[in-house]
């Protein structure tokens, strides 16, 4: 186990970020545990040879990426060309300390690493991504409401199985590793879909990465609506309340569930309008996710 100090002030200097190169490289080691669908398996798995630089950083024997391929974001949801644009910064010393296969032209190396980076992330995350965003920020409003209304150390201890925080330290229930950390910079957790069943600790800028709520079903069809909830609300409704208990735009429901975008928007005006589910903004889009109401109604509460 690995006691990593984190105390009150700590706690009060915590935020929740989604990152783009997170999910790049958690996607990576996903590939090499080989748990993700067989599907995006297979098309990431063909596709590795397009990207030489890359697999060699990121797939190579020693199963670790360079801590600069993983900078902490500065804002709550940046791009990937926000993320890609500090990697370009990172001084060439660091680099070849990183990624030593790089030294002969660490500058040449970088910008290669960095097109090779844009390529895999349009195969292997884009396809993905509204689902990405859609379930890290629902993690995150699911995690402020726990915090709000029962407590923070409840909220920590939630996270993740092998999660936990006594007051003074996050206690990270590692099989095969043991110690303590010091503090340090302000925490910043990660929401990552495709850490999966996995808990990856940061020390380089303090972050720590975790698979949102619900993950499992970023491979899965929309997920079916009980029988009880089906007669209670009709098929199609409750089909819709099911699929927004992680946060989905009008496009999204109606894409997911066949349903033309006038209909979906009815079904969620609908349920909004009984208070089973709210919207938010997140951008330019406008998010629908299932209340405690609704997550009480569909008997997930």
């Amino acid at each position: 186990m690995i006691s990593w100090e984190f105390g009150a002030a700590d706690l009060a200097g915590l935020r929740f970020a989604h990152s783009p190169m997170a999910e790049v490289v958690a996607s990576a080691f996903a590939l090499r545990a080989g748990w993700v669908s067989p599907a995006w398996t297979g098309r990431v798995s063909g596709a590795l040879g397009r990207w030489p630089t890359l697999r060699a950083v990121l797939f190579g024997p020693g199963g670790y990426a360079p801590d600069f391929l993983t900078p902490v974001p500065s804002v709550a949801r940046p791009r990937l060309v926000d993320e890609l644009s500090v990697i370009a910064a990172t001084p060439l010393d660091r680099v070849v300390a990183e990624a030593p296969l790089l030294a002969g032209d660490p500058a040449a190396g970088l910008q290669t690493l960095i097109t090779e980076i844009r390529g895999y992330s349009e195969v292997a995350i884009a396809p993905l991504w509204p689902r990405l965003r859609g379930f890290a920020e629902g993690e995150i409003a699911g995690r402020m409401r726990v915090a709000a209304s029962q407590s923070p150390r409840v909220m920590i201890a939630g996270l993740h199985p092998r999660l936990g925080w006594d007051g003074s330290a996050l206690l990270i229930k590692y099989p095969d590793k043991s110690g303590q950390w010091a503090s340090g910079e302000r925490m910043t957790f990660l929401p990552t879909g495709f850490a999966g069943p996995d808990v990856y600790a940061m020390t380089t800028g303090r972050s720590l990465w975790y698979a949102p709520r619900g993950y499992g079903e970023l491979w899965s069809p929309a997920p079916k609506p009980s029988a009880v909830l089906t007669g209670l609300l009709g098929p199609t409704r409750a089909a819709v309340l099911t699929l927004v208990a992680v946060p989905a735009s009008t496009g999204e429901v109606a894409g997911r569930l066949g349903l033309a975008p006038a209909t979906a928007s009815h079904h969620l005006t609908t349920l909004r309008d009984a208070g089973l589910v709210a919207a938010s903004r997140a951008g330019r889009r406008v998010l629908y996710q299932r209340t405690h109401l609704g997550d009480q109604v569909s008997g997930d509460s």
